[in-house]
């Protein structure tokens, strides 16, 4: 596959990971991948489908792939990405040694990859969130806020419990509560402008 002058300017540019970026740039094209800069930072897709994408961290390099958790690691290299990531699961590299070790099982993930993005697979739905106190309550007293509330996709109202449940005082969880109404009102996620 051809490479993208964008990636290759983005490599060129890296502080932290250019030489294991550049070590991974192959494997990744060799899969038939097509590489282009998506959310700031390289993305490979099969199809129209994104696959993976590279991710600069401060302490790692890492590949993540977008329906990680359906593919079967055999050789348990994959990591969720945080606590509440359901599909994404990512490799971390450290050095070119890294990657020149991984190459073989990155390539078999790749494949395999490819393959469930060809099957049509998709991570099942998640389960459905028992929302926070403070945010239920509201909700129950403000049938319009509630309307527009069950009328977010599911990541957002996902996101709205996520933010308001992480405080930890009830004053608090109040306070993000009717931070957010306005947001949710309009139909808004949180990190919507």
């Amino acid at each position: 596959m051809p490479t993208n002058p964008d990636v290759d300017a983005y490599i060129s540019r890296s502080q932290q990971w250019p030489e294991e970026m550049a070590a991974l740039r192959p494997i990744l094209l060799r899969a038939g991948l097509t590489e282009q800069i998506k959310w700031r930072t390289p993305c490979y897709s099969h199809g129209g489908r994104n696959i993976a994408i590279v991710q600069e961290m401060k302490e790692f390099l890492a590949l993540m792939f977008f329906k990680g958790a359906l593919l079967a690691d055999p050789d348990g290299v994959l990591e969720d990405q945080g606590p509440n990531s359901r599909s994404a699961r990512r490799i971390r590299f450290t050095s070119v040694d890294d990657v020149a070790r991984l190459s073989g099982t990155v390539e078999a993930y790749l494949a395999e990859a490819v393959d469930v993005e060809e099957a049509g697979l998709a991570v099942g739905p998640a389960p459905d969130v028992e929302l926070v106190e403070e945010l239920q309550r509201r909700l129950d007293r403000d049938p319009a806020l509630r309307d527009a509330f069950e009328g977010l996709t599911p990541g957002r109202q996902r996101e709205y419990h996520l933010h308001v449940s992480a405080a930890k005082q009830a004053a608090t969880r109040e306070a993000r509560v009717e931070k957010c109404a306005p947001k949710i009102l309009v139909g808004k996620g949180l990190r919507d402008r």
